[in-house]
Order: C-alpha cells, then structure tokens, then sequence
C-alpha cells in the first residue's frame, strides 16, 4: 500500500529512533545487602544441627537415598552449602512447611514446635542464600499496555478527553466522587460498570482513533508484566499509525487539547521559527522521553518539522506530525531502565525512580514536578521521595491505579462472564441486567475508601462497612443490612447510586464474601468449593495452587441419583482420592468449604436443596480450626502478617511488573515488619514498596540472556 512523503518520513524517524535507543531486553538492578559473617556461621549450623537432621529423620524417605526420588528432590545429598546455592528451593521448603503440606498426612508428623524453628532456620538460610547472591531479577524491557498508552498520551498533551474507550475499566466515576486530596471518601458516590455495555462505553474520547488490542491479565499476575509485553512487527506498525491517527483526529484541537497554545499554536509573526520549533520539541520530548534528549535525537525531529515548513506545510499541522512521530517512538512506548556493561547491581538513577513511581501509582509518564527533582538530582533523596510520594497519593490520577490494580488482584473480570441459571436463580436479573453489574462495584468501593482514607489492610479481610446500591442490598436477602433502610433507592442502570454502611453482621465484610467472588467461582447452578478455594489461596495468601491434571474429571453439575441425599462435601470427597490431587485439595478445600453457606449468587443459606445441613467447619494451615465463616476470617486475622506478605507481593509484582522471586523475600520481610509496626496502613505498606531494594534497584540481566540493542 502506497504511503504519502509525510508518512514515509515518520516511519524513518521513528526507525531510525528504535536503532538508536540502548533498549536492553532485560533492567539492571541493585541489591546492596552483603551477607554477614555471623549470618552465615549461624546458617551453616542451623544445617548440621537442625536442618539435617530433620531431613534425615522425615523427609529423605521420600525425597533421598532410593532411586524414584519423590518430586525429583533429593534431600539426603544437600549440605549446607549446597542448600544456601538454591534459594528457590528453600522457599519452596518453607511454603510447604508453613502450609502443613509436609510430611504428608500418611507420614510421622512434624511437632508445632520443631516445624516452627524449621520454618526460621530455613529463613536464615534463605536470607544468607539471597545475601550472598547479590541479585534481584531484571524486569524486562517491555512496551506500555493500552492502559497506560492511553493515561500517557492524554497526559502528554493536556487532554481533555480519552484516546479511546478503556473497557478494562470496570468501575466508570461520575459526579467526580474520587476526591484523595480529602483523605475521606463520600457517604454516597455515583458510578457506572462495565457489563452495563455500550451505554458505559460512550464517553468523550477522539474521533477516528481506534485502540490496539486488550493486554491480558498474566495468570496469577497483571496486564503490565513484561514477559507478556511483546511487540510484533505489525503491531509496530500498528503503533505507528496509531500515533499520526491521534494528532489526526477532527477532535484532536485546542478544545480538547490544553498544550495547544504552547506547543501547535504557531508563533508571532517575525520569530525565528526553527529555534522556536527546537525549543519547544526539546522540552516536549523530555517529557515523552521521561529524561533529557540528547541533541541528535532532537535535531531528527527539528529537521523533520523544518522540511515540512518549507514544503508548505501549515506550522500547526507540522507540529501535529511530528509529535504523532514522537508517541509512536520506542522511546515512549517501552519502559525500560538504562543499560551499564557492569556486571553488579545498581541502584536506579533519578529518572528511572521517576518513572517506577509514575508508572506505579498514576499507569501514566512522570509530571513536570518529578523530573524537575530528577533532573536536580533529588528524587532519590529519602525526604524529597517521601514528600512526593504523599503528592502522589493526593493527586485524582491515583484513580487509575484503582482502576488497574484491585480489580486485577481480585480477578474480578471473571464476573463478566458469569451467568448463573435463569431457571434456578432468577432473582439475580433485573430487567435484561445482571445483579453482577452492582456486584463488582462493592469490593471496588471498598478498596478505594481503605486506600483514600489510609486503614488497615485488614479491612479488605473484615471490614466494619461497605458500600451498597439498593438493588444490591436486595440480592444479599438475608445478609442485607438494617443501618441500609430508609436511604435513597436507586435502580437505575446509567448511573448507580451507591451508599457507605456500616456492617455489624460479620457474615458479611471485606472482599472474601461479597456476592461478586461468591458469584464468579461458581457454576451456573451450584457453589464450587474448590474454585473458591484456590481464588482464596491466590489472591487472599498469593500461594496460587498448581492446575490440576489434565485427566482428572469434573464433577459433574448435577448429581447422579447414588449422589442425590449427598452434601457437596460428601461428593467431592469421593472424587479426589487420587494421591497426585489430594496435597492439594487438602490445602484448598478447606478455604472453600468456608464460604459453603454462601450460595451461588452470593445468598446466605444454612442448608442445600437436599435438605442437608451445610458443613462450613475446617482447619486453616493445620492449626487454626474454625466452625464457620466468622471464625475463618478470625483464623486468617491471626494470619495476618502472612495476608500482609502475600498482599505486599501482590503490590510489589504489580510495582516492578515482573514475578517474584526468591531474591525478593528479604525485601517482603522488611515491608511487612514495617507495615506492621503502623497498624498494617495501606499508605505505609505502599510506601514500603517504594522505599524497597527491588523498587528502588535495577538488575544486569542474566548472562544467558542477550543484550538487544533495539
């Protein structure tokens, strides 16, 4: 397909950008921890006189000394040293330890007491193991995904509207309720959702711009993880045309536009129109670039204008080009820290913090502000770190990281395709819409108001409120609340009308059993302990557990006749007598069987339609028992600091958009003292994630993996 002069020229700019850029495939970060001395003599005795010989007396049965090595682990022949070079291993060693996992329940069982100074003896070596490493993971050169691409450009510029429609955004804001510089979220607030449809969807954004594709969500991850974030050829070539679609668009004007009159408008009759243009594409490319442009760089893009001026193009429409040319450069569209030919770990530069900091908490490139400090030089100093970081969380743009994270952790997107049995629950549709649509709103809600008002994380576990639609109050029956009564009601279906109440019924609380996660883990017809319980394990304690074999059957959605008089317990007990399944069931399927009493669209019931009565007992790592969901959310608050640390990876893996590793655990434990030390805050936990080695440190990449030079 034939392409105009204007167009040839912003692909070669563009290209010509992408050979230029030191783009690495992978960041370069720093761990400045050095393994002490006494650290490591205390490890290496820990070994011999616990570890080793707890080894030798419960585990190298199975795992040493025979020839079919369970799980191809052999115990018997790791010293200490062999032990502290495997990191990954010994965290593992402690997840299965800490869940009661090992020994298997067919095996001597270890006492509370010696699996307890196992657990800590591990974490020593652990932390002499990452010590002494000296190396965090690299997070990978990666493009922005649509979401941040979107929030970037309109920040670019000054937008006054979208570039096109998000519909990964699954809670719309009207009557601008998210106020963060109040520190108080509204009583009553007025939002949209996505299932609601094109309704929804029609907002102001350009004409004629049409958005690439969707990023997935990574399993057990998010949409901004870099091994996900590819780049094809053609979807080049689609950002390309993407960029001069946007400057082109009969919306893009200096309506919509607030850099219009500093940047397209042309200036004053009689002015030296290159040193203007080169003044103004110097600091518009710092901004784009998020760091100083050297001068070939930004003598490509003055060229470019200056050419087209002298073939009589309008100064305006020059400078559209130019800037289209600019956002469908690699330069802006990856993320990426800095490459250095040294092989240790290093700290990032004042730039790169910019960036991680912008990316993180606002989806979008750094304001004026943070690279003014950058460029001082004084952005990485804890004071002036601190106080932007409380900017940040005053700003509205942090509506986007409410728009991005909690609805990722929470795997909410699975609502969408929830469709439970008109014949069997036919109060869950109102109209031709699904209660789902106000059911997604209220752990939303909820996570906004604990990170505007700064609470414990805690509340996300067992919240004393919620917020509450009247139809929504409705469809929990039985669970509905009383302080509720007498508030405005409100049905409608552009704009949903949701009211703060308190909660004094503790069936009720937090994001583990509202109706939106009993809804999406189960089936059109019936509750599924297992799915619910595997969400728990992922979400609420990021101990996601491994799929399932691939030739284990489903049970089936309704039961033979044999099975009728049944519980689902009683069923799902007779199909998982695999040995290959039961570790695993025996760790998740007590989480699930919690919320049994929670019925597929998230209703309170105390028996099922047999008659019988529900069993919602069980034991949460192998010492907390509980009869009922009431006590499970006691049992998981005296797990709290292991919901705080699963919670921190969550945030810290959004943070870095990597996964976790070994090298990180040293980084989670300090986090999560911290944290803990300020009654759990969501606010200092946030805080912790940027003060952290990881955040705040880029890593060489591994020596098998190439330097790419883009």
């Amino acid at each position: 397909m034939s392409k105009s002069k204007s167009e040839v020229m912003v692909l070669v700019i563009a290209y010509r950008e992408l050979a230029a850029s030191r783009l690495t495939v992978a960041a370069i970060c720093l761990c400045l921890l050095a393994s002490a001395m006494a650290s490591v003599s205390f490890a290496g005795e820990s070994f011999s006189t616990l570890i080793a010989p707890t080894f030798d007396q419960y585990c190298v049965k199975c795992h040493g000394g025979s020839e079919e090595l369970e799980a191809d682990l052999d115990l018997a022949s790791l010293g200490a040293r062999g032990l502290s070079d495997r990191p990954e291993l010994i965290r593992q060693l402690i997840d299965v330890l800490e869940l009661n996992e090992m020994p298997p329940i067919d095996q001597a069982p270890l006492g509370p007491k010696l699996r307890e100074q196992l657990v800590e003896a591990l974490r020593s070596q652990l932390h002499v193991a990452t010590d002494a490493s000296s190396r965090l993971s690299h997070i990978p050169l990666r493009r922005m995904n649509r979401f941040q691409f979107n929030n970037a450009v309109i920040d670019l510029f000054d937008l006054r509207c979208n570039v096109f429609t998000l519909p990964e955004r699954m809670m719309r804001e009207h009557k601008s309720y998210f106020r963060p510089e109040t520190g108080r979220m509204a009583d009553t607030v007025y939002v949209g959702s996505r299932p609601l449809g094109k309704s929804q969807l029609i907002e102001a954004r350009l004409a004629g711009v049409a958005a690439f594709p969707q990023d997935l969500r990574a399993e057990h991850g998010y949409d901004n993880r870099g091994d996900h974030l590819s780049l094809s050829p053609l979807l080049m070539q689609s950002f390309l045309e993407l960029g001069q679609s946007i400057v082109g668009s009969p919306d893009f004007d200096r309506r919509n536009v607030g850099i219009w009159s500093d940047f397209f408008e042309p200036p004053p009759e009689g002015s030296d129109l290159i040193a203007e243009v080169r003044s103004r594409l110097n600091a518009f490319l710092e901004r784009a670039f998020r760091r100083p442009v050297d001068d070939l760089s930004s003598e490509r893009y003055v060229a470019y204008v200056a050419q087209q001026l002298s073939s009589g193009e309008q100064f305006s429409d020059a400078m559209k080009s130019v800037a289209g040319a600019i956002i469908s450069s690699p330069k802006f569209i990856y993320l990426y820290d800095k490459f250095n030919s040294e092989s240790t770990n290093r700290v990032v530069d004042d730039f790169e913090l910019a960036s991680r900091l912008s990316f993180f908490l606002w989806g979008s490139i750094p304001d004026p502000e943070l690279l003014q400090l950058a460029a001082a030089g004084k952005l990485t100093t804890p004071s002036v770190l601190a106080a932007q970081f409380e900017r940040m969380l005053r700003d509205p743009k942090l509506k986007r990281f409410c728009d991005s994270f909690p609805s990722q952790w929470l795997q909410l997107e699975r609502i969408i395709s929830s469709t439970p049995s008109p014949d069997k629950f036919p109060e869950f549709y109102y109209l031709k819409y699904r209660d789902s649509m106000h059911m997604m709103l209220e752990p939303l809600l909820l996570f906004e108001t604990i990170l505007i008002e700064n609470l414990p994380i805690l509340q996300l576990i067992d919240a004393d409120f919620t917020y509450r639609s009247s139809l929504l109050e409705e469809a929990y029956q039985e669970l509905a609340s009383e302080s509720f009564a007498g508030k405005k009601g409100n049905n409608a279906v552009a704009v949903l009308e949701f009211h703060r109440t308190p909660i004094s019924d503790r069936r009720n609380g937090g994001v583990i059993t509202n109706a939106a996660v009993m809804t999406m883990t189960s089936s059109t017809d019936r509750t599924k302990p297992i799915s619910r319980g595997a969400w728990l394990a992922a979400v609420v304690f990021n101990e996601p557990p491994k799929p399932p074999p691939a030739d284990v059957p489903a049970l089936a959605e309704n039961p033979p006749v044999a099975e009728q008089s049944l519980t689902l317990r009683e069923r799902l007990s007779m199909h998982r007598q695999r040995a290959d399944c039961r570790g695993c069931h025996e760790r998740i399927d007590p989480l699930g069987f919690a919320l049994e009493n929670y019925n597929a669209i998230g209703v309170w019931r105390e028996t099922y339609d047999n008659g019988r009565q529900i069993d919602a007992s069980g034991e949460l790592f192998g010492k907390h028992h509980f009869r009922n969901v009431v006590e499970f959310k006691d049992a998981i608050l005296a797990e709290k600091d292991r919901f705080t640390r699963g919670f921190a990876g969550h945030l810290l893996s959004f943070a870095l958009a990597r996964e976790l590793d070994a090298g990180d655990e040293n980084a989670l434990d300090e986090i999560v003292r911290n944290t803990a030390s300020d009654d759990y805050r969501i606010q200092t936990l946030l805080k912790q994630i940027i003060l952290s080695e990881p955040f705040q440190s880029k890593a060489q990449p591994s020596p098998q993996i190439p330097v790419v030079n883009q």
